[in-house]
């Protein structure tokens, strides 16, 4: 969720989506399936939410603190 682009955030078990923020609509979604034992991710969307500001702010505070290096 990081990029311009980019409208989710993941979490996942052995290869499998468990659950995702999606930016876009401004809430978590739990990506389990009907049959699986209720699951509950308490705190994850905002937890997401914080991650992407912090996500976002670091290249331009890299870029400040290296004084603006080639790519």
């Amino acid at each position: 969720g990081c990029s311009d682009s980019d409208g989710v955030d993941m979490y996942g078990l052995d290869g499998e989506e468990m659950w995702y923020a999606d930016f876009n609509k401004g809430e978590g979604v739990v990506a389990l399936p009907p049959f699986a034992d209720p699951f509950t991710f308490p705190g994850f969307y905002e937890q997401a939410v914080g991650n992407q500001g912090v996500c976002k702010a670091n290249p331009a505070t890299s870029i400040k603190a290296y004084k603006n290096p080639e790519e």
